[in-house]
């Protein structure tokens, strides 16, 4: 394994494997629970720059809150299950689905899992599957911290959910299933990256673990730069031109302009839930939800201070 590990670079050694997370309870009566877990299969490479969008597996095949989401668009995937665990016919679905992934960035890709019966072995064309045995002193890298990194940043969000504005008693299984995919996206590269060379899957270089791509949740710098330009035309907007004093363009200096009133913070969620609502419907590619899982974060961020 050391010498197989040496033929490929950092950014080509991915390692996935699965972990169960716990739904909150949903209302009574409203048919939206999957059952009370959901089983995950996390997929990353071992320097931290690519994260497989998250896979969930629960028990209900057809769960009502997911009725009219466009689940091709989603940025997570959802698959029924016998007793939310993973079984081999959903793995290998998952399987073709990233070689193809990886057949389209033109990249050839070491898989490193655990030996189990619902991880059936397949020939693919740009995935090289070795198996680590279960008892092996490598341990799986998601077992180094990665899977219990998501679950922490899952509970944090579950705990900040906020019933009053949000109008609902508990999150939905939808509701989950964002909070995870927004979780999956918390996980720094770095982190990442140490746990493959704890576990011993990363070639040492003696350098820090390079980070080629953002993953999901971190701001490019063209997204940064683009912020700033809004919170410049927001400071510029809110400042009265002089001899304005706050008159519109064209208006007549006798009718003072409609001043709207802030909205409160029930008005603001439920904007949003209008917005995400849209996006689950309509949208044209997972990577809307990024943005729009910034925009949550950001109100987030108000609504605290």
């Amino acid at each position: 394994l050391p010498g197989l590990l040496r033929s490929y670079a950092p950014s080509e050694i991915y390692a996935c494997g699965e972990t169960g997370v716990l739904l909150p309870v949903s209302p009574s009566g409203k048919g939206e629970s999957a059952g009370d877990r959901l089983t995950l299969l996390l997929c990353a490479n071992a320097d931290g720059s690519e994260k497989a969008p998250l896979w969930a597996v629960g028990e209900s095949p057809r769960p009502r809150c997911l009725q009219g989401v466009n689940l091709g668009q989603m940025p997570w995937s959802y698959h029924a299950g016998s007793l939310a665990g993973m079984t081999a016919p959903v793995f290998a679905e998952w399987l073709r689905g990233f070689n193809e992934g990886m057949r389209r960035q033109g990249k050839s890709v070491l898989l490193l899992l655990t030996k189990h019966e619902a991880h059936p072995y397949l020939q693919l064309s740009n995935v090289r599957m070795v198996f680590v045995p279960p008892a092996t002193a490598l341990a799986q890298p998601l077992d180094r911290g990665i899977a219990n990194d998501l679950k922490g940043h899952y509970r944090r969000r579950l705990l900040r959910w906020l019933p009053v504005e949000r109008g609902t008693a508990q999150p939905t299984l939808l509701d989950a299933l964002h909070m995870l995919a927004q979780a999956w996206g918390d996980v720094r590269p770095g982190l990442i990256a140490s746990c493959f060379h704890a576990a011993g899957f990363s070639p040492d270089t003696g350098t820090e673990a390079p980070v080629l791509s953002l993953a999901p949740g971190t701001f490019s710098q063209e997204q940064l730069e683009r912020r700033t330009l809004m919170d410049k035309e927001l400071d510029r907007d809110g400042d009265p031109a002089d001899g304005d004093e706050g008159t519109a363009e064209g208006e007549d200096a006798g009718e003072p302009a409609a001043v709207q009133p802030c909205p409160s913070e029930r008005e603001v969620w439920g904007s949003l839930a209008t917005l995400r609502r849209y996006l689950e419907c309509r949208a044209t590619s997972p990577d809307l939800f990024q943005a729009f899982y910034e925009l949550e974060d950001a109100v987030h961020m108000v609504s605290a201070g």
